[in-house]
């Protein structure tokens, strides 16, 4: 039976729709994530280089199991443009047993 601790939640964002499409794709096509979904227009606002910066991006949230985390934050690396790209990983703590054994199943 599949457990919520074999999976994780990652959050990236990504600078523009054909941008975070491409990381997405790259994902999905090398079975390194399960699911991911696009939520545009979010305004972040952050630290860099010393100064609060202002950016209107989209959220990539990708459904994975822990054991591709590492594989799955070089494909971003490699896909992304920033300089220092979103990685946050989620551990779950718990979720719907069918749809747990479908992420577990789709990225075999």
């Amino acid at each position: 039976m599949p457990s919520a601790v074999r999976h994780a939640v990652v959050l990236v964002t990504a600078p523009d729709l054909k941008t975070a499409r491409k990381v997405a794709r790259a994902a999905l096509t090398t079975k390194l994530v399960a699911c991911a979904n696009l939520i545009p227009k979010i305004e972040s606002h952050y630290w860099w280089q010393g100064r609060i910066e202002k950016s209107t991006e989209l959220l990539i949230v990708f459904k994975t199991s822990r054991a591709r985390l590492a594989a799955l934050e070089r494909c971003v690396l490699a896909n992304h443009p920033y300089d220092t790209p979103e990685f946050i990983v989620l551990a779950l703590a718990g979720g719907n047993r069918r749809y747990l054994a479908w992420l577990t199943d789709a990225i075999l």
